[in-house]
């Protein structure tokens, strides 16, 4: 039968092969009582059980140090602390001693109860770390149950297929086989479940949140799965096999032809040099983000190190981390972004009540400022971290000068801590702020007194601008970086920052659309953090656009009333140096990301 599903694409890469569907989901659990004097005996079976596969996943959290890295690893260290869980483990204890059920079926209740009160969060990094709840779940059962944990190497050598199924958890995607898997789709998932993150670490093309997809596969069907536009195809005609045959070739010619630019200098032709850096997640991803020719990291997300968690992150395990992407840029300047939690991620630890407007509630800096010793230990660490490298400090959603000033005063009190103790740091180190609200971008030259940088989150600066949500699929044709206010926003900013003579950035997806940097550079902005795969075709755009080119073609576009017109103007005025249709059509060049 005929499939198209579009999803969202996780990895990029695009493959031709037959489905495996994979069945990784908890057995059926038969509800059985035990007799009175056997309730200790099956409490000892759950403890054996719940150790067993502790062990267990801490062997494969050790497989994927060695394969992948100390960072990734650390996504199974969720799992090892959940399988040690008071609550956990006597709800499922009482569940035997007070109704006689067998521990299988105690246990089954029990984690109905977790996964109840997690998906009442409805945050989509709280919903992804379901996920990993169902990977321990799954072992628990299926050891409870006498069953083997599932077989998934394939039948014939050198065969090599494309996984289908319906969520991958981390242990099942950190022990697939690279070079038997050509890639994989799930129904469910999103961008930065610990499963896509392990993909991409691996190199295999990936599409996630494809909807009922393992419905209508059968095992064996051939597929097309293109991770970089986020669509599987089945049963393709061979019209579309020899389309999208093509297409790899173009895009593998088009990827060997930026891979020859990542060394090269990121300067217009009109000699403008510009300054490319990478977006990470994982500080394993700084080297792969310096072979594609980043010149240093501009955002480094920290919310990997609590979201999903329900005990906070200590300060040395954050120390090693800052540290390692520290060491990848010797000299260059990795700008990291401080806990920007809340809006739709929050750590489990936190105990959030709900908000009717989470993006306009508890978040960001605001949720460290109110935290000071979660804080403290990040900003301690950070001040360690800066003795390896040219760390900069980010803070999110800064709207007044008081956000960095009470920041700065924590700053400093951990600074003669560590003196005190006779811990270096990098005294020099910098302090600055993501413009994200129209407050931060109106009275950017007040907050340009206090802050050695602006980095501007395009993102957030649209969303709220426009006050569109950008998770709303509905208003997506509303939600656009190219709207006339966002432009005199950013412009404004971009003022502010060179009166006062400091860098302005942008790290947000406009960096990351050519049309956007077009735009960007006509605007005087000369910094961008983007994706590391993204940086090759970003600096194909800055050494084929004269800078000056861009500031005439931008100020045309400054007076146009609506983004249609703004984004016409901005084509007419790429086209004559750069042929769109080269990008593919991931690029929406009415709207960002």
């Amino acid at each position: 039968m005929r499939i198209v599903r579009d999803g969202i694409p996780a990895a990029p890469g695009i493959v031709i092969g037959p489905a495996f569907v994979v069945r990784w989901e908890t057995p059926r659990v038969p509800h059985v009582t035990v007799a009175p004097d056997a309730v200790e005996a099956e409490s000892e079976r759950f403890r054996q059980a719940r150790l067993w596969v502790q062990e267990r996943i801490r062997e494969i959290q050790q497989q994927t140090e060695v394969r992948l890295g100390y960072v990734e690893a650390q996504i199974f260290e969720p799992q090892i602390l959940m399988l040690a869980d008071d609550e956990l483990i006597r709800g499922t204890e009482a569940y035997i001693r007070d109704n006689h059920l067998s521990a299988a079926r105690a246990f089954e209740l029990r984690m109905l109860e977790f996964h109840s009160e997690w998906s009442r969060a409805a945050h989509p990094m709280v919903m992804d770390r379901l996920n990993d709840l169902l990977d321990m779940q799954v072992r628990v059962v299926r050891r409870l149950l006498d069953l083997p944990d599932p077989d998934f190497t394939l039948q014939q050598p050198g065969e090599q297929v494309i996984i289908v199924a319906r969520d991958l958890t981390p242990s099942v995607t950190v022990q697939l086989d690279p070079a038997a898997i050509l890639g994989i789709a799930t129904d469910g998932g999103t961008r930065t479940s610990h499963s896509a993150i392990l993909a991409r670490s691996l190199n295999i093309p990936s599409v996630v949140s494809l909807g009922d997809l393992t419905a209508h596969v059968e095992p064996g069907q051939p597929l097309i799965l293109d991770g970089r536009e986020g669509r599987v195809i089945g049963e393709p005609t061979e019209h579309e096999i020899v389309l999208y045959r093509e297409r790899d070739v173009k895009l593998r010619e088009w990827e060997h032809e930026l891979l020859l630019l990542a060394h090269l200098e990121a300067v217009t032709p009109d000699h403008l040099p510009v300054q490319l850096r990478a977006n990470i997640d994982l500080p394993g991803e700084a080297q792969h983000a310096r072979d594609h020719g980043a010149r240093g990291i501009g955002l480094y997300r920290t919310e990997f190190f609590v979201v999903g968690r329900n005990t906070p992150p200590g300060e040395e395990e954050q120390y090693r981390s800052y540290r390692q992407a520290a060491e990848v840029f010797p000299d260059d300047a990795i700008f990291i972004r401080t806990f920007d939690l809340g809006g739709d991620k929050f750590p489990l630890f936190l105990q959030m009540p709900p908000e009717e407007n989470p993006f306009l509630g508890w978040r960001a800096i605001r949720v460290c400022l109110d935290l000071p010793d979660m804080f403290r230990a990040q900003l301690r660490a950070l001040l360690r971290a800066s003795a390896h490298g040219d760390l900069r400090i980010m803070l999110p959603l800064i709207n007044d000068v008081q956000e960095v000033q009470r920041t700065r005063l924590l700053l400093e009190e951990e600074e003669a801590s560590l003196r005190a103790a006779g811990i270096p740091f990098n005294a020099g180190y910098k302090v600055g702020i993501m413009v994200e609200t129209p407050a931060a971008a109106l009275t950017a030259a007040e907050l340009a007194r206090y802050a050695d940088f602006f980095s501007i989150g395009t993102n957030d600066l649209t969303q709220y601008t426009l006050a569109v949500d950008r998770g709303n699929a509905r208003l997506a044709p509303l939600y656009t970086p190219f709207h006339p206010s966002v432009l005199r926003l950013i412009q404004r900013t971009v003022q502010a920052g060179r009166d006062a003579g400091i860098e302005v950035s942008v790290c947000g997806e406009l960096a990351s659309n050519p049309l956007g940097v077009y735009l960007l550079i006509g605007l005087g902005i000369t910094a961008f953090s983007v994706a590391p795969g993204s940086l090759p075709e970003i600096k194909k755009v800055v050494r084929s656009v004269p800078a000056a080119d861009a500031r005439e073609v931008v100020a045309e576009a400054l007076r146009a009333p609506t983004p249609d017109e703004v984004v016409a103007i901005l084509t007419r005025g790429i086209s004559r140096w750069l042929d769109l249709s080269v990008f593919g059509g991931r690029w929406n060049l009415s709207a960002d990301g």
